[in-house]
């Protein structure tokens, strides 16, 4: 290890050998590489040239990983975009770049995508107030906002899709 300490080339490949350790389980943020790398006790400098590195090589992009993880989060578990916008700002993702991720779905994509989370969840429709609140309580808990919400159960219960 005294080596790497002492050789700038050697502590950066070291930095780098445990970035692709991390990042070999899934995609990442460029402040959840940076934490991980701070939490090995990695130095500030290294750490910026390794995240420099990774960056011009495509293995760390914030883009890339805000529009896959909206798009998985949309698709997969039915999230609404309060959710997934509070998913993407703990991952670290720059506010300007959770705005251009979720504002390329509009409005009617995702009462769309809400309605379907009541066609899978709740499978009929609401016939009085507790069902009701049942069902926007789902679309809540999915990050839905409430507007989305009481329109995607109005909807539901009137049988038109969106």
């Amino acid at each position: 290890m005294a080596a790497i300490a002492q050789d700038p080339q050697a502590r950066l490949q070291h930095a780098l050998d445990v970035a692709y350790r991390y990042l070999g389980h899934r995609d990442r943020t460029v402040i959840e590489v940076r934490r991980h790398l701070e939490a090995k006790r990695v130095e500030p400098d290294t750490i910026d040239a390794a995240l420099a590195e990774l960056e011009r090589v495509g293995y760390l992009d914030d883009a890339r990983y805000a529009r896959a993880f909206a798009e998985d989060r949309r698709t997969l578990d039915g999230w609404g975009a309060e959710r997934i916008e509070r998913r993407l700002r703990r991952a670290g993702i720059e506010r300007e770049l959770i705005d251009a991720v979720l504002g390329a779905q509009g409005p009617a994509d995702e009462l769309a995508a809400a309605i379907a989370v009541l066609e899978r969840r709740v499978r009929t429709p609401p016939r009085d107030e507790r069902a009701r609140e049942r069902a926007l309580g789902v679309l809540a808990r999915r990050g839905y906002d409430l507007e989305t919400a009481y329109d995607a159960v109005r909807a539901f219960e009137s049988g038109r899709a969106a």
